[in-house]
């Protein structure tokens, strides 16, 4: 069971990624830069950061 459970898990934090990676590229540039202070070309950094520490 503990294969079944890693395995799970790793596609659980690959999906979160894509879903967070996606997100932040989307998002308008001015909305991210100015209010979130974030630059939407960074968004495979910030993603791997925010789900994999």
């Amino acid at each position: 069971m503990t294969m079944i459970n890693t395995l799970r898990d790793r596609l659980a934090k690959r999906a979160a990624y894509s879903r967070t990676r996606r997100a932040i590229a989307n998002l308008p540039t001015d909305l991210a830069v100015e209010d979130l202070g974030l630059y939407p070309g960074d968004a495979r950094e910030i993603a791997t950061r925010a789900v994999y520490g």
